[in-house]
């Protein structure tokens, strides 16, 4: 019998039925040729090619896969992924930036031959299925690249700072500058791309949007995307949420939700650790009302300092540059706006629940107040 025939059997006994009796049966049939694991790791690959045409990245799919399977099913995906790549066109640098993370992902471990290709068809299995996404066009191109690795650079240490500090007022500091640097990158980057014989155009990324607490999570982020000139739209079903903007504002938006959400949830852990001091139970209300409050606070203030940022740099223009710059942003924001209704003609509103803790909610707006990303005195030394 031929290696092809072999993964043809397996794979007309499992990948379209969801019993374990037939998962055994085909298994056990990859288990006992192995010289059928080539064809079967090739097919794997196709699978992988076939997520890309319905939209999907390799960020995308190790979420999933993590998500729905184990952690073996995630080195599997990661295997194949990075076998695929040397195969694949170029897709651009945040295709290239996910291809490099999964160089942390080792290789799964080799058990008994019947486990590995249990797990390997359970893995395709879940491939078969993905969904069609809307697709992501490739990334606009970038003006002024050493300009723009210098200013993420410096916001990037700056909220890792504001992440690892013990003190609040450190922090808040910290995180204020790091908004001021992004709100300037932003200006600076819509003034160059209006004026290039090219100008840029909306593109699109995704961001995961984890559990626990996924609700408010994504809250968080349409938040921040808000407040940096983008808009999201989330997935709750496959655990992410698509920012549609700008190429440097879209940077902005995931260096600034993730260290929000580290900086919320260091936050929540030392007020619920209070309350429970305090001789009060504290539950997975008081979480959600916690993180909601956070969001709501925070996405003020940080809409806040964006406007005042814009506006006090339009004025203080002295060029035909800096006195186009609302005209610019405007037309930016209609370009965004458009864009998303492209990409995603219906959407819906969701309620959000579980927000009835009023601890939750006065402790999570404290909590946001520390983390305020207002205008400051420099840091000594910047």
């Amino acid at each position: 019998m031929s290696t092809s025939s072999t993964v043809d059997r397996a794979f007309g006994a499992a990948l379209y039925d969801t019993d374990d009796t037939a998962l055994d049966t085909a298994a056990s049939l990859l288990a006992a040729d192995p010289a059928a694991d080539a064809e079967l790791a090739r097919r794997g690959e196709e699978f992988v090619a076939t997520a890309w045409r319905r939209g999907w990245q390799p960020a995308d799919v190790v979420r999933i896969v993590r998500r729905e399977l184990d952690d073996v099913h995630v080195r599997l995906a990661a295997g194949l992924i990075r076998a695929q790549a040397a195969h694949d066109r170029p897709r651009g640098p945040r295709w290239a930036a996910q291809l490099e993370d999964l160089a942390d992902q080792g290789a799964a471990p080799r058990t008994d031959r019947f486990s590995h290709a249990t797990a390997v068809l359970e893995l395709y299995r879940l491939l078969l299925r993905l969904p069609v996404l809307e697709p992501l066009e490739a990334e606009a191109p970038r003006h002024g690249p050493r300009s723009e690795s210098r200013a993420l650079a410096r916001i990037r240490a700056l909220l890792a700072k504001a992440e690892a500090t013990g003190y609040p007022q450190e922090a808040e500091a910290l995180s204020a500058k790091a908004q001021e640097l992004m709100a300037r990158h932003s200006v600076d980057e819509a003034l160059l791309s209006a004026h290039a014989p090219s100008p840029d155009a909306p593109g699109a990324c995704r961001i995961g949007v984890e559990p626990p607490y996924e609700q408010v999570k994504a809250v968080l982020l349409d938040a921040v995307a808000d407040a940096n000139h983008c808009r999201a739209v989330w997935n709750e079903a496959l655990g992410f949420s698509t920012v549609v903007g700008f190429e440097a504002d879209l940077e902005a938006v995931e260096l600034l939700y993730t260290s929000l959400l580290v900086q919320a949830e260091t936050a929540m852990t030392k007020a619920e650790a209070a309350q429970r001091a305090g001789g009060r139970k504290r539950t997975k209300t008081f979480r959600q009302s916690f993180l909601a409050a956070y969001a709501h606070r925070a996405g003020t203030r940080l809409r806040a300092v964006a406007e005042r940022t814009a506006a006090e740099r339009a004025a203080a223009g002295a060029g035909a540059a800096d006195a186009d710059l609302l005209p610019v942003l405007a037309s930016r924001e209609v370009a965004v706006t458009d864009r998303l209704e492209r990409m995603f003609p219906e959407t819906t509103t969701t309620r959000l629940r579980g927000v009835d803790d009023a601890a939750g909610w006065t402790e999570g707006t404290r909590a946001a107040e520390r983390a305020r990303v207002g205008r400051r005195r420099p840091l000594p030394g910047r």
